[in-house]
């Protein structure tokens, strides 16, 4: 059994909205024309687990889905869930309980994604380049040599920076690979670039693999954008045996703000969770509650916990909190998730006074401090890297 449990406002019957969405959104009704199939209809039939009130007069209800009404996919079971429901008013899911056997295996997850990279003991550090757009695939490439040389473990592409014709997504692929060669034979082992999929989705799996062909050693993906279903090919095709991350554009267009009582849409939880992690997602992007898009950091706990989890087939997938990462955050934020969670840092990277190479030292800085149980301070570090970010970007 599929269990959906639904947030109503003051004001709305959560009984009478859980009978219907367990009838409506299932079988519906049926007349004496078919009354001798009844017993075969019951089975598709949703049941109202239990409802509740809440102490600020809201109210929730848990409806239960037959699992064959639904296809072991993500598209099925939003339209089955929620579907036409979500226009009949204010209702919000807040969280959803699958079969332990639904969706799709993450293939490389927390574990694979440390194999990878050869870091087995410390967050990941994460770039993006920036500029987003603009920049020739010779550019992507000198800015990945100068963040390489200070040890980045990944980089990846702007969500919004596709198959440009200033620098084409095959051509950053081509003019970085010799980079990514270079940094491992010196080190031994070999920084990640995540480089975007687009394209329409009939495209989609030639254009990723032609990316691998060309040396891609792991993919970004818009999922939310180009919809659950492309990520589910994407991660379920053989061919695509590298790690795929996945970006949370227009998730506030389903999950509403960030912040306090949503009426409407699907908890970040949900969207970014468990519909990631069952879509096959390796390591999901989202907005850290440090940062420019802030979420809150019961948002952002339930998403990770989520994420990491083991359960059933589904292995630990990599969390990624992003918009606002700095080197004065990363004490608390190894705090908040440990060593498995990559960091990932745009502007505190590439817009660093001593620019790319220092602004990947200052972060590998404020590491080497917080193993130490040294506070990240200003007036307690010496001149640097890490000195300088904290100075332009703040301590905390």
């Amino acid at each position: 059994m599929i269990q959906v449990t639904y947030e109503f406002p003051a004001g709305v019957d959560a009984d009478k909205h859980a009978e219907i969405i367990a009838i409506g959104q299932t079988v519906g009704s049926w007349g004496a024309q078919f009354s001798h199939r009844e017993a075969a209809m019951k089975k598709h039939m949703g049941q109202v687990l239990n409802t509740k009130q809440l102490d600020n007069n809201r109210s929730q209800a848990t409806v239960g889905f037959p699992e064959i009404n639904c296809e072991n996919d993500i598209g099925s079971l939003l339209c089955m869930i929620f579907g036409k429901f979500s226009l009949a008013g204010p209702a919000r899911i807040i969280d959803i309980q699958l079969p332990v056997d639904f969706g799709i295996r993450a293939k490389f997850g927390i574990k694979g994604i440390r194999e990878k990279t050869q870091v087995f003991d410390r967050p990941l550090i994460m770039g993006i380049f920036k500029p987003a757009l603009g920049l020739t695939a010779g550019d992507h490439a000198q800015l990945l040599d100068q963040v390489a040389a200070a040890g980045l473990d990944i980089i990846k592409d702007d969500e919004i920076n596709f198959n440009s014709t200033t620098a084409p997504t095959i051509e950053r692929v081509k003019a970085c690979r010799p980079v990514i060669e270079k940094y491992k034979d010196l080190n031994g082992r070999e920084i990640m670039y995540v480089v975007n999929l687009s394209g329409r989705a009939d495209k989609l799996i030639d254009n990723a693999r032609r990316l691998i062909d060309e040396g891609a050693n792991a993919l970004l993906f818009n999922a939310i954008c180009y919809g659950y279903s492309c990520l589910e090919a994407i991660c379920a095709h053989p061919e695509i045996n590298v790690p795929v991350f996945t970006h949370p554009a227009l998730a506030g267009a389903l999950g509403g703000a960030t912040q306090g009582i949503n009426d409407y849409g699907i908890d970040y939880s949900v969207l970014l969770g468990t519909l990631m992690k069952c879509a096959g997602a390796d390591a999901v992007i989202y907005p850290a509650h440090y940062g420019t898009l802030p979420f809150s950091a019961e948002t952002e706990s339930k998403i990770c916990k989520l994420l990491r989890q083991e359960k059933g087939k589904h292995i630990p997938v990599m969390p990624v909190p992003s918009a606002g990462i700095r080197p004065g955050i990363v004490g608390q934020a190894m705090q908040d998730y440990g060593n498995d969670v990559a960091l990932n840092a745009g502007s505190a990277i590439f817009d660093h006074p001593g620019g790319p190479t220092a602004g990947t030292k200052a972060f590998f800085e404020a590491l080497a401090l917080v193993k130490q149980s040294k506070p990240i301070r200003i007036a307690e570090i010496n001149d640097g890297p890490l000195k300088e970010a904290l100075k332009k970007w703040g301590e905390v």
